[in-house]
Parts: C-alpha cells; structure tokens; sequence
C-alpha cells in the first residue's frame, strides 16, 4: 500500500483484513460518503509478470454482471502506477468457513437457510452465463445480518450465450470441491460442477467435516471420482437424499438448480415451517408492499463504467479489448419510466421482439435470423445519481456487424431527443 492513509483522496485505509499471493484486502472507509467498504489492492508488477491480466480482466467484467442481495458487490475500480484497487463491499460477518472451523457444523435449520441464498446467488450467475468455479467456504462471506454473500470471481467462466452449450476444459478449483468430470480432463458443463460444490458445501455445513477426504491427494480423488462419501446420522432423511442427488458422479443425471428446487428438503426446510401462519401472511403482505415499491427501481451505476468516462482514471486500456466491442452506453436525464417507455416504443417500431425485465432491462430481438442467429440487445439502465442515469447497450447474441448496423442506423437516431451524451461524443468535456 502506499504510506498515505488516503487514497487518491477518497478512501481513508484502515488495518488489513487478509492477504494472498498477489493481493492485500483492507478495511477502508469513504471519506465523502462514511460508507465502510473492503479495498482488494492488487500489486501491477506482480500481475503482469505471473500473467493475471486476463484473469483481472474477467474478473471484473463478470462482476459488472452480478448484481444480487447475495454476491459482493463491485462499486469501483481504480488504479495508481503500482496498484490496481477494487473497491468492494464490506461482508462484517467474515468467512462462512471461520463460522465452521470455531464452531463446528451448524444445525439443519441454518443451513438450509444459507444453502437458499447459495442456490438464488449461483442461478443468478448461471443465468448470465456464469460459472463460479472454485465454490467453496472460503469464499462465501456473511454480512452483519448474518446473510450469505459469494465472492471471489477470479477462476469464473464467462460464456456468451452463442456459445451455450459449450463445454470448458481449464482444470481449476480447490481439490475437495471440485467435481469429477473436471479431474478426467475431457470438458465439463460449468453449471453442473457449480452444483457439485454446493452440494460439498451444504455437507459441510452439516457435517463439520468434508465428504471426500483423504490424506493422500490421489486416494481422495478416487473417492470423489466415485461419488464413495457418508452421511452422519444426524442428517435427516430428507437432506440425505438430496445430497445423493447432488453429490452424483454421473453430471447427466446430477440435480441442476431447478431439480435442487423441486426437492422436499429445498422447498420445505425447516425454518419456514416454524413460522406461525399469522406472520407468515403478515410477511407475505409485507414482501408484496415492497414489490410494488422497488417495481422501477434500477441498479446503481457501476463504478468502473463511471471511471473509464474519465481520462484521469481510465482503466479501459489496461482491461478492455478495444476492438470489436459489442457493448456502448450513452447518458441521460430523463426518469426510468421515460427510457424504458421509449426503448419499447423503438424496438416496436423497428419490428424488434421486445421485452421489459426487471430492474431497468429492456430486451430487444430480430424477428429472422441472420449470419449467426437472432440479434439480440440488452439495453439496461443504471442511476447515476438523483438525475442522471446511464443506459448500457450491448449485443448478447448474433452478429456483430448486424448488430452495429441497428445500433448506429436506427437506435441512436431514434433516441437522439433523450440522449444527453453518447460514448465517444465530447466525453472529455463531461
């Protein structure tokens, strides 16, 4: 770090929380905001000569993506001659592994609460074409209210969905976690060894123990080759079943997220089924409120776009592939409710398939197919402040020429009234 406990006038930096061969991650604080955040420091020299580049790279273009009540959030990226600095959310409660080496195994009841939050935060990723890749304790963290958060994106996998279906071959994770078609070397489905390691997990949490272990490295591969692990006797019936599913050799007929769902043990739990019917009704109502309430509500502006609007700390050239960028954003000061209705009313108007997600995205399709399949756009709105918001379009699937043609024929022109500035135009000046 550097001897200033300021950095770049924004972030007082407090004591070390921990470290790893490349990177030191910090207590820090912002200065303008009071916000307590984690400052992962990454040291350049280091990251260029061992080749990590790609892997920072990857990093933050899927943590871009990830926006979950239980994923780490990324607000920002910076960097200095020596540094590159992710500025994180804050997880007070530490370590989920830390929970389990001081207190042993948590009861059913717990787990399954966690193991909920684990499931919604790992089909979120894979519904983005996401695999986490290296799921284990050490990298599941809690906040102060004790809810589950995964981090650690470094070995993902990030595949466009013109490429779904394609099977991965890097050999990476933690031994005890991995699944088995990774050790055979022969390509797997990132999805089903994602749903491997939860399994792993859940046991854990259980067990207070790993299900494959073994002194000799080889031995206990054999073992998670063949799926050879026991439960204790105070698993319940119900959860030993669904470990069997999950912790199944064969990734063919391994539980995938949604068969994870349909189980009795997922569905019912144990927690839920104390609830009194009265407040379960009063939560229910209180949940629909809040619905209602956040049914506009879009996703803050990630920092990093921010950032690499500004030539003082442009991280663009160290991190984006310039060429062939499938992805551009203009600004605008106009509410949700405008953009949204008027990026709807276009892509009719263009005879483009549309539909509205939630949180501010609005999905645009070609009705025929062209050189590589159906074009499609995403077009997601982030606030910036009160104001101002941001509007990312990126090509999710098709042809690139074909979707640049859209973009710059029909798009920027048809949106010209409410754009305030478009990437590229006076950008400087802003």
């Amino acid at each position: 770090m550097e001897s200033k406990s300021i950095l770049l006038e924004k972030y007082e930096v407090g004591r070390l929380l921990g470290q790893g061969t490349f990177a030191k991650v910090y207590l820090a604080k912002n200065l303008k905001s009071g916000q307590t955040v984690a400052l992962k420091a990454f040291d350049k020299e280091k990251v260029f000569k061992v080749g990590l580049t790609e892997q920072i790279k990857r990093e933050i273009s899927v943590m871009k993506m990830v926006n979950h009540p239980n994923i780490i959030k990324l607000y920002e990226v910076m960097a200095t001659k020596k540094k590159i600095y992710f500025v994180m959310e804050y997880a007070k409660g530490g370590e989920l592994f830390q929970k389990i080496a001081k207190g042993g195994r948590v009861k059913e009841e717990i787990a399954h609460r966690y193991f909920r939050q684990l499931i919604d935060a790992v089909d979120f990723c894979h519904s983005r074409g996401i695999y986490h890749r290296d799921l284990k304790l050490e990298n599941l963290l809690l906040d102060e209210e004790d809810n589950l958060k995964v981090t650690d994106f470094g070995l993902s996998a990030l595949i466009r969905s013109e490429q779904q279906g394609g099977l991965l071959h890097t050999t990476c994770g933690t031994p005890a976690y991995v699944a088995p078609e990774v050790l055979s070397k022969k390509g797997y489905d990132g999805a089903k060894t994602d749903m491997w390691s939860c399994g792993v997990i859940l046991f854990v949490l259980v067990a207070g123990y790993l299900p494959f272990h073994d002194l000799n490295l080889m031995e206990m591969y054999k073992k998670i080759q063949k799926g050879e692990f026991k439960c204790p006797s105070w698993f319940s019936s119900r959860l030993k079943k669904l470990l069997h599913k999950i912790l199944d050799p064969d990734p063919s007929t391994r539980l995938t997220v949604e068969g994870i769902k349909g189980m009795s043990w997922y569905r019912k739990g144990f927690d839920r089924d104390q609830v009194p019917k009265e407040k379960k009704i009063k939560e229910n109502a209180t949940v629909v409120k809040k619905e209602k309430r956040e049914k506009m509500k879009v996703a803050s502006m990630n920092a990093f776009d921010i950032i690499s609007l500004s030539s003082g700390f442009d991280l663009s050239g160290f991190f984006v592939e310039r060429e062939n960028r499938n992805e551009t954003w203009f600004t605008s000061r106009q509410p949700v409710s405008v953009l949204v209705s008027r990026l709807e009313e276009l892509g009719k108007k263009l005879k483009l398939r549309v539909r509205k997600k939630e949180n501010g995205v609005v999905k645009m399709m070609t009705r025929n197919g062209g050189r590589k399949g159906v074009v499609e756009i995403d077009a997601e709105i982030f606030q910036i402040d009160s104001s101002n918001y941001m509007v990312e379009i990126k090509k999710s699937n098709g042809d690139t020429l074909e979707y640049q043609k859209i973009l710059k024929e029909e798009i920027r022109p048809g949106l010209k009234d409410i754009i305030w500035t478009w990437q590229g135009d006076k950008l400087e000046q802003q």
